[in-house]
């Protein structure tokens, strides 16, 4: 198989190609849970609120600048998509008077 370094380097990275470019053989991860390895209810809300936690959750100025990024957007679209409805409307009009 043909690569470059680094595609080389990125598989020897990750395990999946000896120092020559050789495929190794690992054995295939037990993808089935194993029973007794799920966390009770109490367990997951703890995690989740851990993990919560560790959000990185934007600052109030921040979500007004893109409310407002958003809004400007949806307005200028809408028109956009008014005029042209409108252009479009008017022309197939006047192709219908030409046509009778």
């Amino acid at each position: 198989m043909a690569m470059n370094r680094e595609q080389r380097r990125y598989l020897q990275k990750q395990g999946q190609i000896d120092a020559e470019g050789n495929p190794t053989s690992l054995p295939r991860e037990n993808r089935m849970p194993v029973k007794g390895e799920r966390a009770t209810p109490l367990q997951y809300i703890r995690e989740t609120n851990t993990e919560l936690k560790r959000v990185n959750w934007p600052t109030r100025p921040e979500v007004v600048k893109y409310t407002l990024v958003v809004l400007a957007a949806l307005l200028f679209f809408t028109g956009f998509i008014a005029l042209m409805d409108f252009l479009f409307g008017e022309g197939v009009i006047k192709l219908l008077r030409l046509a009778e």
